[in-house]
């Protein structure tokens, strides 16, 4: 179920049995990296297994492998796979994470 985190909306309100994109570059995810960490694990909880999600993170984080990878892994161990895909235009960081099966 998606929870609103001080004042973040839910970054999603279903499961997404397609590939999605979300968007953890709003204003509110600038300044609270553990809102980012959060809202990425919502998102892949609510991603169809055989399909994936693209984390759009903010730049002001620094590259996700450094507070992002570790969360993600001791969540959902080997259900998942994940790769960095670039930074964005606009200074932020993809990832695409694969839910290979769910966990």
């Amino acid at each position: 179920m998606p929870t609103t985190r001080d004042g973040i909306d839910p970054v999603t309100d279903r499961v997404h049995d397609t590939s999605w994109s979300v968007d953890l570059e709003k204003p509110a995810y600038s300044d609270d990296e553990d809102a980012v960490v959060e809202g990425a694990i919502e998102a892949v909880e609510h991603t169809a297994a055989g399909t994936h999600v693209n984390l759009v993170t903010h730049g002001d984080h620094g590259h996700p492998s450094e507070y992002l990878y570790l969360p993600l892994e001791e969540r959902f161990g080997d259900a998942i796979g994940y790769e960095y895909v670039d930074r964005c235009g606009c200074g932020g960081h993809v990832t695409k994470v694969t839910v290979e099966r769910r966990p």
